[in-house]
């Protein structure tokens, strides 16, 4: 498996949350990461899921991902925004 990166585009593969998109807010270790959507999954609550019930794009939110690795300010709807900006071109 390629390197997982913080602000990375994932896609549920299983759980309530299935086809869900979703930004990797950090990785915990191996086989867990928090993600978050800006809108259900906020930076406040982000949600631990197993990487193997994600798809993984190539895709990298850098501007996200830095501010995030540098601990600088994201807002929810910067998040919410990317995630509906990148999905358009990712419909199952």
């Amino acid at each position: 498996m390629e390197e997982i990166r913080v602000g990375q585009l994932v896609r549920s593969a299983a759980g309530r949350d299935t086809g869900k998109l979703y930004l990797i807010y950090d990785v915990l270790d191996k086989a867990f990461v928090r993600v978050i959507d800006g809108e259900k999954k906020k930076l406040t609550n982000p949600k631990k899921k197993n990487m193997k019930h994600l798809s993984f794009f190539p895709e990298v939110v850098e501007s996200i991902a830095d501010k995030l690795n540098l601990g600088e300010n994201v807002t929810d709807e910067e998040v919410a925004e990317v995630i509906k900006t990148l999905g358009l071109s990712h419909r199952e």
